[in-house]
C-alpha cells in the first residue's frame, strides 16, 4: 500500500510533470472569445421514440486553428442532448463506426440489466446495438457514456458523452425554467491536457492509476473559456461533471448565491441556496442562478481538496481558483423571475425496511486474485472492491427486486466517486454525518472521502448474463478493476 511519503514524492512529480492533483491551470484563450456552444437537441417524441447515434473519430479544435482527432457521438465531439418523455418506450440504434469495441451505458436512467449497456453489451467496431428503453422514472438529469471493460476512461476522454434529459412535465407547474438553450442550458465540465499541436494527451502510467487521469485545463461543452449569453431572470444550468477523476469546486466570481434544485435522480423538496458546490465525476446537479441584476459574472473552479486520508495536493499550499465560463446577460428578459419555494418532496428514507447490510471497501493499491488484464497488465496496478478486483465472470452481489439495502462505503487512500447500476439511493450520513440538504435528495454518484452509507433501492432486474455494475467513478479506477458485479431477481 502506499504511504504518505511516496504519495507525497509521486504527487510531486504528478504535478510538475503538467498534470493537476488538486489544481487546475486555465489555459488559453482566457477572455471569453469563445461563443458556448449548445449541443443539438434530439426530442424523441418528436422523431416518434426512434432515435439513432453514431460513435466516431472526429476533428475538433480545442485551440484555434488546431483541430485535433477526437471521438463523438453523431458529431466531432460529445453528443446531442436527448430528451424522453415519461412512460414512452424508445428504439434506439446505437452504431459503432470507433476503430475499437465500445459500449454505450445510459446513466442514469432505471433500465433492466439487459439494456443498461455496461461492460457485457459490447458493440464491437461496425456493429449496431438497437436496445428499447422504457422510460417509467420522474423528471431527471442523465447521461450517456461509453463502458466497455478496461477502455472507458480512454474512450470519455477522447469525447464520448451527452446528456439525457428526462422529461415528465412538471416543470411548468413548478415554476422552472425549461426553454432549452434560453434559461435552460446544458453545461458539461470537464480537464484535458491539450499539447501545443492541439492535440490530446491520454496516457497510462502509475500515478495516473492512482489518481486517475487529470488535465490541466478546463473545457465547457468541449471548449476553452466560452461566453454565454443568457437572458435576465433565472436561469436552469444543468451541471455534469464529465471528468475522469477531477472534482470541481464551482463558485461564482461575485461570490452570489445560486439554488441547487435536482440531482442526479431527480428534484429535491425545495431549492437549496449554496454559494459553492461541490461536484465529483459523473455527479449532475440542476441549479438555479439568477441574472436579474444585468451584471456578467464568471463562474469558477478551486482546487480539488478531497484526497481522503492523504490529504490535499497542491503546488506551495495554492488555493487558486480558474475560470470555467462567462454569463453575459442579454436585453431579453427571461420569464421566470423568482426562485420556487417547493419543488417534490421524495418519500422519507427508511433503512428499517432494508433487508440486507453489506459493506464495501474501496481499496486504492495492488490487489487481483485472478490473472492481471488489460491496464492492470500495462500499468502492474490492479485495484479492487473488498479485496478483489474486477472480473467479469464472477457475480459479487445477489440481490432481489423491489427491495433495499444498506451500503456501507469505505474509501481507503483518497476520496472515491461511486456509481450504483441499474438503482437509486439516499445517502443517510457521510463521515457518520447526515448528508447536506442538497445531497438529500435520490442520487446514483456519492463522493465518498472516508465512509457514506447509503439506502439503495432495487427496481430493476439482472440476470446473470447481463448484471449491473457498482464502481468508482475515478474511470481510471474502474478500468484497472475498482469494480463489482450484481444480479437483481
Amino acid at each position: 500500500m502506499i504511504n504518505r511519503r511516496q504519495f507525497a514524492i509521486g504527487a510531486a512529480s504528478f504535478l510538475s510533470g503538467g498534470l493537476v492533483g488538486a489544481r487546475l491551470v486555465q489555459g488559453e484563450p482566457s477572455r471569453f472569445t469563445t461563443q458556448f456552444p449548445l449541443p443539438p437537441l434530439i426530442d424523441a417524441a418528436k422523431q416518434g421514440n426512434a432515435l439513432k447515434l453514431k460513435a466516431a473519430p472526429g476533428r475538433h479544435a480545442f485551440l484555434k486553428g488546431k483541430p485535433a482527432r477526437t471521438y463523438g457521438y453523431s458529431g466531432p465531439i460529445l453528443g446531442p442532448v436527448i430528451r424522453l418523455r415519461r412512460g414512452a418506450e424508445v428504439e434506439m440504434t446505437v452504431e459503432n463506426a470507433l476503430d475499437s469495441d465500445t459500449t454505450v451505458h445510459w446513466h442514469g436512467l432505471l433500465m433492466p440489466g439487459d439494456v443498461d449497456g455496461g461492460p457485457h453489451q459490447v458493440i464491437k467496431a461496425g456493429d449496431t446495438w438497437r436496445p428499447r428503453l422504457k422510460v417509467t422514472q420522474p423528471a431527471t438529469t442523465a447521461w450517456y457514456h461509453p463502458h466497455p471493460h478496461h477502455d472507458t476512461g480512454r474512450q470519455i476522454y477522447m469525447g464520448l458523452a451527452g446528456l439525457i434529459v428526462v422529461d415528465d412535465g412538471i416543470d411548468g407547474r413548478l415554476g422552472l425554467p425549461h426553454t432549452y438553450g434560453f434559461d435552460d442550458l446544458p453545461i458539461i465540465i470537464q480537464d484535458r491536457s491539450i499539447d501545443a499541436d492541439g492535440s490530446l494527451t491520454y496516457e497510462l502510467d502509475n500515478l495516473s492509476i492512482i489518481y486517475g487521469a487529470r488535465g490541466d485545463t478546463v473545457v465547457v461543452n468541449g471548449v476553452i473559456a466560452p461566453r454565454a449569453m443568457v437572458p435576465r431572470g433565472v436561469v436552469r444550468l444543468r451541471l455534469l461533471n464529465a471528468a475522469n477523476a477531477q472534482n470541481y469546486e464551482l463558485r461564482f466570481s461575485d461570490r452570489r448565491k445560486f439554488h441547487v434544485i435536482a440531482s442526479d435522480s431527480g428534484f429535491l423538496p425545495k431549492p437549496v441556496a449554496v454559494n459553492q458546490l461541490r461536484i465529483s465525476p459523473a455527479e449532475r446537479f440542476e441549479i438555479l442562478v439568477d441574472f436579474s441584476s444585468g451584471k456578467p459574472v464568471v463562474l469558477e473552479s478551486g482546487p480539488d481538496e478531497v484526497m481522503g486520508i492523504f490529504g490535499a495536493i497542491s503546488q506551495n499550499g495554492a488555493a487558486d481558483y480558474v475560470p470555467v465560463m462567462r454569463f453575459e446577460p442579454s436585453s431579453k428578459r427571461g420569464t421566470v423571475k423568482t426562485i420556487p419555494v417547493h419543488l417534490i418532496e421524495p418519500p422519507a428514507a427508511d433503512p428499517s425496511k432494508a433487508i440486507n447490510h453489506r459493506q464495501f471497501v474501496l481499496q486504492n493499491y495492488m490487489c487481483l486474485g485472478r490473472p492481471p488484464t488489460g491496464i492492470e497488465m500495462e500499468t502492474g496496478h490492479a485495484l479492487c472492491i473488498n479485496g478483489k478486483s474486477h472480473d467479469m465472470a464472477r457475480i459479487d452481489v445477489e440481490t432481489k427486486l423491489e427491495t433495499s439495502e444498506v451500503w456501507e462505503i469505505v474509501s481507503l487512500g483518497m476520496a472515491h466517486p461511486f456509481h450504483v447500476h441499474g438503482a437509486s439511493f439516499r445517502i443517510l450520513s457521510l463521515k457518520g454525518a447526515p448528508p447536506p440538504a442538497h445531497l438529500a435528495g435520490w442520487k446514483d454518484v456519492v463522493l465518498v472521502e472516508e465512509t457514506a452509507e447509503l439506502l439503495v433501492v432495487f427496481n430493476q432486474p439482472a440476470a446473470r448474463e447481463y448484471p449491473f455494475m457498482y464502481h468508482c467513478l475515478v474511470l481510471e479506477h474502474e478500468d484497472a478493476g475498482m469494480m463489482g458485479q450484481y444480479v437483481c431477481t
